[in-house]
């Protein structure tokens, strides 16, 4: 018992150190992601305000754009005043003041524009670019802007009508140019800055999506609305206007922060194989060293017994020989029949065991027959066979007569030499039960699964290896099972023994 009781220590104090290192390297490595994550949502957020701000400044950028063009249609309506006042002498009031007029028309030296006549004829133009010099490309420019809606009639003496078309002036459109540049330029910087942060930008009037950073099979019809609803769940979308419609931005967790939450799981389940191949491993060497030293044991002690038998034998015979008294050579011929079954059994443990088909009612029957002759009067012994004919079971005789008399001197040992020891023999489902019954003292339950690990017992005199060879003999040499079925202090113990019946 010390020796089993010494093995259960140990390994309880291998399972809890393993158990103390797998927990304390789990909340080192949560403490570590944790402390990156929180770095992580830190930075998001210094992000997301840099984002604000240039949002901001984009927006502004746009309200400037917008109010120079609305000055300059402010302008180009005072020019096109002034035109008319030219155009048509007739409606000349006394409040008009021609010089004021031509001023007005001197002092727009940005903004061209081309009058055209209602015949498609070119009338004036003023502030066009360089370039455009041939009356072919002024008309196509008129008619450009006049599809832009970049233009004003004015109607002349009688029904004539000219067409007033204006550009935009040359600043106006650097700063155009600026203003799509900066547009680009945010959606740039919006994919580049948020390298490790997953992006969607929205415009919310038409849905389309004008720039993101996720791969193409995340922005389809089918996953784009399910991947909108996860970010917004993550944090609350950033809406803005450039004047161009609304916009929505959408982001999340970068995908890194993503797989560092799950490492801690990871590393668990590697460490959790890690430890279950080490044990499977350890477990098996153990087992095959257990193998080799139970058939070095088992020929060696069958090897020892081979001498004294052949000498005890001559001796009998001698016996016989000198006319002494018969029941001296009788009593050891027994006893030397008895050594040599346990030579038997000894022998067939270091070798492979050949099974044949006989019956197991007759095997347990003449173990039980022996041992009565060798028991207390105070056991009673009880032998109860199936209710119906079994077949042919596969076993070596020898091998189950000893695991039978094992577990039942167990049985015996239980119940202080006085009690019930009843065998009950029953089929089902093509196995055989033997159920053997005692009426001892029982086992605790946080013991029973440990009667067959060697070094178990609870006599003071006992080795632990009684249950364990019988464990090996059902199990390994007979491919079957034998546990405890049931067991209750102070009123016994049912062990039971089940062998595969034979293959019809």
């Amino acid at each position: 018992m010390d020796l089993y009781s010494n093995k259960q220590r140990w390994k309880i104090a291998l399972v809890s150190f393993s158990l103390l290192l797998i927990v304390t390297s789990l909340f080192i490595s949560n403490e570590l992601i944790h402390s990156i994550q929180e770095r992580e949502k830190e930075k998001a957020k210094n992000w997301v305000v840099a984002l604000q701000k240039k949002i901001a400044l984009v927006q502004l950028t746009t309200r400037i754009f917008q109010e120079l063009r609305e000055k300059e249609k402010q302008k180009i309506k005072l020019v096109v005043e002034a035109q008319k006042t030219l155009l048509n002498p007739s409606d000349l009031g006394l409040n008009q003041d021609v010089a004021f007029a031509l001023s007005i028309i001197e002092a727009n030296k940005d903004i061209p524009i081309i009058l055209v006549s209602d015949n498609g004829a070119v009338s004036q133009f003023k502030n066009l670019p360089s370039e455009i010099k041939e009356d072919n490309q002024i008309l196509k420019l008129a008619n450009d802007w006049k599809s832009e809606g970049r233009f004003i009639q004015i109607k002349v003496f009688g029904d004539m009508i000219l067409d007033f078309t204006y550009g935009e002036s040359m600043e106006l459109q650097r700063l155009s140019k600026a203003s799509d540049s900066l547009l680009n330029q945010f959606g740039n910087d919006l994919l580049n800055d948020a390298s490790l942060t997953p992006v969607i930008l929205i415009d919310e009037n038409s849905g389309n999506i004008d720039a993101s950073n996720l791969p193409k099979e995340k922005l389809t019809k089918s996953e784009l609305t399910k991947t909108l609803s996860d970010f917004k769940r993550q944090n609350q979308p950033i809406e803005f206007n450039f004047g161009t419609g609304k916009k929505a931005l959408y982001f999340s967790e970068s995908e890194e922060v993503k797989k560092l939450s799950w490492y801690p799981y990871f590393q668990f389940g590697v460490m959790g194989i890690i430890v279950i191949l080490g044990y499977l491993l350890f477990s098996t060497f153990r087992k095959a060293e257990q193998n080799q030293v139970w058939a070095g044991m088992a020929k060696e002690t069958a090897h020892q017994l081979g001498t004294p038998l052949s000498s005890l034998m001559a001796w009998v015979t001698y016996l016989e020989s000198t006319h002494s008294d018969p029941m001296v050579a009788t009593e050891m011929q027994k006893d030397l029949d008895r050594l040599e079954k346990i030579t038997d059994r000894f022998s067939k443990i270091g070798s492979e065991s050949k099974l044949t088909d006989n019956n197991i009612e007759e095997t347990v029957k003449q173990n039980l027959d022996y041992l009565k002759a060798r028991l207390s009067n105070k056991i009673q012994i009880s032998f109860q066979s199936a209710e119906t004919t079994l077949p042919p079971i596969p076993h070596n005789a020898s091998l189950m007569g000893w695991v039978v008399e094992n577990i039942c001197k167990n049985a015996v040992d239980a119940m202080s030499g006085e009690g019930t020891l009843s065998i009950k023999i029953t089929d089902e489902n093509n196995w055989v039960h033997i159920d053997i019954i005692d009426s001892g003292k029982g086992i605790p339950s946080k013991q029973l699964k440990s009667v067959f690990e060697p070094g178990f017992s609870t006599k003071k005199r006992g080795w632990g290896l009684g249950l364990t060879l019988v464990k090996r003999i059902v199990e390994s040499y007979h491919k079957g099972k034998v546990f405890v079925l049931e067991s209750e202090i102070n009123k016994g113990t049912t062990f039971r023994i089940s062998l595969k019946q034979a293959k019809k």
